[in-house]
């Protein structure tokens, strides 16, 4: 009798399963944590930097679009203050943040010929 207790316990005991080890945990959260900086951080620090060299590059005669949804053209560029005429009225001169202007156009295109 004690020897079928000992193998069933034995038995019993080999079927319950084990908790994931410490090695299996690190693996997980290096694993979660390289998906979160593809698919989230690396994106936006590529945009932000593609934002940063739009604003750089601005100069007078540009075409912009500010956040708030305003089309200007760009008078002059200081160090982080930029002028821009809105409309057709020539005295709506506004100075405003580079920060705040979303899209460029170029006045003159470069053409390679």
């Amino acid at each position: 009798m004690n020897q079928v207790l000992s193998m069933f316990l034995t038995e019993g005991a080999a079927a319950t399963p084990q908790q994931p080890g410490l090695e299996w945990m690190i693996i997980y959260v290096v694993v979660i944590g390289a998906i979160l900086y593809f698919m989230m951080i690396r994106p936006q620090k590529k945009q932000q930097k593609k934002m940063e060299e739009l604003q750089a590059s601005l100069e007078p005669g540009d075409s912009v679009l500010t956040t708030s949804g305003f089309y200007g053209v760009v008078l002059d560029v200081n160090d982080d203050v930029v002028i821009v005429e809105f409309g057709n009225n020539k005295n709506c001169r506004i100075p405003m943040k580079k920060e705040a202007i979303h899209e460029v156009e170029k006045a003159n295109p470069q053409t390679e010929e």
